[in-house]
């Protein structure tokens, strides 16, 4: 399959570079995924899993039928002194092992935070470690598996719900776990020479704290490539920050969805990623990008 060269890529117009499948915390199949995003009028999108390549083959066998380019990617679980934070990889090497392996250490750690949360929980209550996952299935678990199985008690209407009262960083149930520092989660991207862009930075909706500009300089330094501006958890007043952070900084801008399913209200294709800032992420990956 021929590399996407910079112009190549410039017939992609509409691209959503931030979406979840069943692989991960969303509710759809990767193959569900490709579809609804050719009823969304999608040019490309970047399946983006958390912290897991598995859905990326699946998508790929729906490229041709879907009509939709697929960026393999990757949202990667991080934290830099206490202060969470996401980071997006696109196009990795498909031959490097260094992510794969970082995943296998950040599942145990996910699983190990996961009974402490529901734990906590519990004493408040009807929930248990089997029915978060159960509600997991083959995926690596995490909150929103959590706030499934909440949901599927009838504490809660939704997951949305259930984050915003008791699954938030603010919440008294909720558990830091040993994450990936940022700054190495940055290094290691670079290292399996995929592009590094660091999901939703200031989305007040989500934390409480963020990394400050003097902290996403020292990621520019190591191989940051841009900030996820545009995205529906992100308030005008909010996306104007992360331009002007990208502006000071030298880093380019990004737009997703954050699609989730029916898991959130988020709906692909609600924002975009510039196709010059898209074309210049094709150019610069190790992996290539599957076209129709």
């Amino acid at each position: 399959m021929p590399r996407v060269s910079y112009y190549g890529s410039m017939s992609f117009r509409r691209i959503d570079l931030h979406v979840h499948s069943s692989c991960s915390d969303g509710t759809d199949s990767p193959a569900q995924v490709m579809r609804l995003a050719a009823k969304a009028g999608l040019d490309a999108i970047a399946l983006t899993d958390h912290d897991t390549f598995k859905g990326i083959k699946p998508a790929s066998e729906l490229v041709t039928e879907c009509g939709v380019a697929l960026m393999p990617g990757v949202e990667i679980s991080t934290a830099y002194q206490g202060i969470t934070a996401h980071l997006l990889a696109y196009l990795p090497d498909p031959n490097s092992k260094v992510l794969s392996t970082q995943f296998e250490k950040t599942l145990f750690a996910r699983q190990q935070r996961m009974r402490e949360m529901v734990q906590r929980l519990s004493r408040d209550f009807d929930i248990s470690y089997a029915q978060v996952l159960q509600q997991a299935g083959s995926s690596p678990i995490g909150r929103p598996h959590l706030a499934d199985a909440l949901v599927k008690g009838g504490y809660f209407p939704n997951r949305s719900a259930a984050f915003e009262q008791v699954l938030a960083t603010s919440s008294k149930y909720y558990v830091h776990y040993q994450a990936l520092d940022t700054v190495a989660a940055v290094r290691l991207v670079r290292e399996a020479k995929g592009v590094a862009v660091l999901a939703h930075p200031r989305a007040a909706k989500r934390q409480r704290r963020f990394l400050s500009i003097a902290t996403i300089g020292e990621l520019k330094e190591v191989g940051l490539f841009g900030l996820e501006a545009f995205h529906p958890e992100q308030n005008p007043q909010e996306q104007a920050q992360i331009r002007e952070i990208g502006r000071k900084l030298g880093l380019k801008l990004t737009g997703s969805s954050d699609f989730h399913g029916y898991g959130k209200a988020n709906s692909l294709g609600q924002c975009l990623t510039d196709p010059e800032v898209f074309s210049e992420i094709c150019a610069l990956g190790g992996g290539e990008i599957v076209r129709p």
